[in-house]
């Protein structure tokens, strides 16, 4: 084993290492290694290790950033947002199952192994329910057992999926497989399977009930590491059951079924966090779409769509987390006048609102563009037309609610600036630097 790996299995530890501190300063520790982690993946980057054990590709890397990075800021986040929360279980286990919940997610990512992709992201679905019935009401119980039920369904979908694959090819490492070029009736069933399987997970329709749920009752650092990160890593699993062999029209089909319906979905929310978790939902599956048309356009508009919403969407929910602080309430029409009573947060809440619904220069609307171009290049026009219509109707509803919530008349509510207020700001603002970082490298190229 050589350095390289070394570091790559610090990275899958370093989160998990924080429970020597859970008698003491564990939120303290959970900041300082999330930082350190952060170092590891960039250490990773020029160290990459080789094929064997683990599967590091760039696209792994990017994925391993946006985990990192997410994680970095929802654990700063955390240590304001529990001041005199109440919650079943003390501030040191929740940072605790936090801290587990990322090194089940690296995990999954980096190891070259269906099975043990399997493995983790299962793991990742006890560890996170803990974390969404933190607060311990009706309501969040609710939440919890759907989440729980309707994913592991679909995970076990999933594992049959894996058994599939190993049937067929007589092997479960991912390097092999991916370039292996297998074909057959089982190998397109272990494929189509695992859509229905691990995209219980990413969101897709009908499957994706337990999101909305989950991620409006959780808090909100929890919700920032579902939308931004665990529901990519799941799509990156899926994805890379989708190189054994590419299906485009069932993968694209779905994909834009579920992009629509979550349109019709957002046209009628009540509730921010609820409305923010069905825009993951669009996110997601235009990502997917990205994916499953295959090209190196549309790979490079998903990859661009996913780091730059992780960025948007931690950013939404931190935000959504200080509105819920100052109001106490979690509905739209009865938060009123952000920009004057809170301008810090009401700033983060439109930056973050316009990057995931795709308006320049997020790294989204770049994404989108490239998506939308691969569609027309390569004949998908029903998709495309379908698509577009939904991103713009989604654009629409989600805006409009957030401009009644920033532009209505004062509520007499004085803003109290913390670590919360600048995480969001932050968070918010890193999409726009994705899009002008996309932008500054594709002009470097021509």
């Amino acid at each position: 084993m050589n350095l390289s790996e070394i570091m790559v299995i610090v990275l899958i530890v370093l989160p998990s290492s924080s429970f020597v501190f859970l008698r003491r300063g564990m939120a303290t520790a959970s900041a300082v290694i999330a930082f350190i982690e952060l170092g590891v993946v960039f250490w990773i980057y020029f160290f990459p290790p080789p094929v064997g054990i683990f599967y590091v590709t760039p696209l792994t890397w990017i994925f391993i950033l946006m985990v990192s990075s997410v994680y970095l800021l929802a654990t700063i986040y955390s240590i304001r947002y529990m001041e005199g929360l109440k919650v079943w279980i003390s501030p040191s286990h929740y940072y605790l199952m936090l801290n587990l919940f990322t090194s089940a997610m690296l995990f999954s990512l980096v190891i070259n192994d269906y099975g043990l992709m399997w493995v983790g992201i299962e793991s990742t679905t006890v560890l996170s329910a803990l974390l969404i019935v933190l607060e311990k009401n009706e309501n969040t119980l609710e939440a919890t057992w759907r989440y729980i039920i309707l994913v592991s369904a679909g995970v076990a979908f999933a594992f049959i999926s894996i058994i599939l694959i190993y049937y067929t090819t007589g092997s479960l490492s991912v390097s092999v497989d991916t370039g292996a070029g297998a074909t057959g009736r089982y190998v397109s069933l272990a494929v189509g399977i695992a859509l229905l399987g691990f995209g219980t997970k990413v969101g897709v329709f009908p499957v994706h009930t337990w999101l909305p749920d989950a991620h409006s009752e959780a808090p909100p650092a929890v919700s920032a590491m579902f939308s931004g990160v665990l529901l990519p890593v799941a799509l990156y699993v899926l994805y890379r059951i989708y190189e054994i062999q590419p299906m485009p029209y069932l993968y694209g089909s779905v994909a834009v079924l579920s992009i629509a319906f979550s349109a019709i979905f957002l046209g009628n929310q009540k509730r921010y966090k609820r409305m923010f978790a069905y825009s993951t939902m669009e996110n997601m599956n235009l990502a997917l779409l990205g994916f499953a048309i295959h090209t190196d356009i549309s790979i490079a508009g998903a990859i661009l769509l996913l780091l730059a919403h992780s960025y948007g969407k931690a950013g939404a929910f931190f935000s959504s987390g200080s509105i819920l602080k100052h109001t106490g309430s979690h509905k739209i029409g009865r938060v009123k006048g952000l920009f004057r009573d809170l301008p810090m947060t009401g700033t983060s809440l439109l930056l973050s609102s316009l990057a995931v619904t795709g308006a320049p220069p997020s790294g989204v609307f770049f994404a989108e563009i490239l998506i939308f171009m691969a569609l027309v290049t390569n004949g998908y026009y029903i998709f495309f037309v379908i698509t577009i219509i939904s991103v713009f109707l989604s654009f629409v509803s989600i805006n409009y609610n957030v401009g009644r919530m920033l532009f209505s008349d004062s509520a007499g509510i004085r803003e109290r600036r913390s670590s919360l207020t600048y995480i969001s700001l932050v968070s918010s603002i890193m999409p726009s630097l994705v899009g002008i970082l996309f932008l500054v490298g594709y002009y470097a190229m021509f």
